[in-house]
């Protein structure tokens, strides 16, 4: 289950970066169609889907390699039970408003389809397609959330190096 979590954990970041390489493009083409007068419909809409996509699509790899930014007064000071009963705190609340969050995603991109929802622009795209990326990008970020909580709880929770001061610009 471990190799099967992690591998979709990657392929979610993957994707996430195909988006990121989407996004340039369509930024790139809107570029390039200002610079030489010619108009590609929908490149603004498509380029806001392909971020939006990216950024739900990473969240659970940023999760588990500890890339999310924590706020750490209190677990800095905890030790032993206590920052135990911290951290399942933190994440059991996190991963159930997660899972509220990818329950409602996944209810948006229901009923964007069941009622041809479609998009304003001129590409008029039907709005579950980029929706779906949100929806599944919170849902695998539910999952991982839940995946962190019960290695806290199982105390095999690996604990992330804290390398905020290599980060500081």
């Amino acid at each position: 289950m471990r190799g099967l979590l992690d591998r979709a954990y990657d392929a979610a970041a993957y994707l996430a970066a195909a988006c990121l390489v989407g996004l340039l493009a369509m930024v790139l083409v809107s570029i390039a169609g200002r610079q030489l007068h010619f108009f590609v419909p929908g490149t603004d809409a498509y380029a806001g889907y392909l971020m939006a996509a990216a950024g739900f699509l990473a969240l659970a790899n940023t999760l588990k390699r500890g890339e999310h930014i924590r706020v750490t007064l209190l677990l800095a000071r905890a030790r032993g039970a206590l920052r135990h009963a911290l951290e399942l705190w933190a994440l059991g609340v996190t991963a159930l408003l997660a899972a509220v969050f990818a329950w409602f995603s996944l209810r948006l991109v229901w009923h964007s389809y069941l009622f041809n929802d479609i998009s304003t622009g001129n590409d008029a795209t039907p709005l579950w397609l980029p929706q779906l990326a949100m929806a599944a990008g919170a849902c695998l970020f539910a999952v991982a959330l839940a995946d962190e909580f019960v290695a806290e709880l199982r105390r095999r929770r690996s604990p992330k190096a804290a390398v905020e001061a290599l980060r500081n610009e």
